[in-house]
């Protein structure tokens, strides 16, 4: 009786070995803080993307140090589609720096040449510099340029940064009726 309580057990403990493997090593991933390599698979909007790694694991990953326009936000689906023409289907090098609330990786993307995505973003006028979470200069000083010479969401006179737009939603008003409330 107890060799088949054992079996059963060491059975058990087998299977559920097995089944959090792919958890495992996507935790492992993001406590590392190393850098990894991938290929981006999907792009969520100028902020997020999905990586494949090694092992055909997915990583969700959310760019350090920018913060582009939410879904229904102007410029949203520029700023994804420039996210998209930069990476999608390319292979990058991510030095994670952690991870969110949501449990995506937080991290600094490289292309192949070198360029690192957040900086191309805040270059093309198409995200802002997260200051509350990332304190570069080199970023601060992209978003400075951006909006100097007016490149994409900066040809608003007023642009609205998605951090104001989701503590509004939060408070029930609508990312569109957003857009025509008065910043008082």
């Amino acid at each position: 009786m107890m060799k088949k309580i054992f079996f059963y057990l060491s059975l058990s403990l087998l299977i559920l070995n097995i089944s959090c493997l792919s958890k495992n090593r996507k935790t492992a991933y993001l406590q590392s803080k190393d850098t990894i390599s991938g290929k981006v698979i999907a792009v969520h909007d100028g902020d997020t993307y999905d990586l494949l790694v090694q092992g055909n694991e997915k990583l969700s990953v959310r760019m350090e140090g920018i913060d582009a326009p939410e879904r229904g936000m102007p410029f949203y689906q520029v700023s994804k589609r420039h996210l998209s023409s930069l990476c999608s289907g390319k292979q990058v090098t991510l030095k994670i720096t952690g991870t969110d609330n949501y449990g995506r990786a937080l991290g600094f993307t490289y292309l192949e040449d070198g360029r690192e995505l957040g900086q191309e973003m805040i270059k093309a006028g198409l995200a802002w510099h997260y200051k509350k979470y990332n304190s570069d200069t080199a970023l601060a000083n992209f978003e400075k340029e951006a909006r100097r010479l007016k490149k994409g969401l900066w040809l608003d006179k007023n642009p609205k940064a998605p951090w104001e737009v989701r503590r509004l939603r939060r408070q029930g008003v609508s990312a569109k009726d957003s857009f025509n409330i008065s910043p008082h």
